[in-house]
């Protein structure tokens, strides 16, 4: 259900520029979006998880707010990854 940690890193060091620059907005909506890609298949299996399912509800809004910060700070790296992590406008 969670994401390895060398998954992680490969994620990281994808979209943070560096290894360890792990709070760059990009690598935080890129792990996000794992996370949530994981969850969504998980929920798809027990649909009756709720806990599970209000955590997926958070993720999408905190990788909202992010995208909208990225999107008013540099709307280029935006339109970047949006596409490349495929995530609908």
């Amino acid at each position: 259900m969670s994401i390895t940690k060398e998954k992680k890193q490969e994620i990281i060091e994808n979209y943070g520029g560096a290894e360890d620059n792990t709070g760059s907005t990009e690598a935080q909506i890129a792990i996000l979006t794992a996370r949530i890609n994981d969850l969504t298949e998980h929920l798809s299996e027990n649909k009756l998880d709720h806990s599970s399912r209000r955590g997926l509800l958070k993720m999408v809004g905190k990788r909202r707010r992010l995208l909208n910060y990225l999107k008013e700070s540099d709307i280029i790296k935006y339109r970047e990854l949006i596409k490349d992590l495929g995530i609908r406008k």
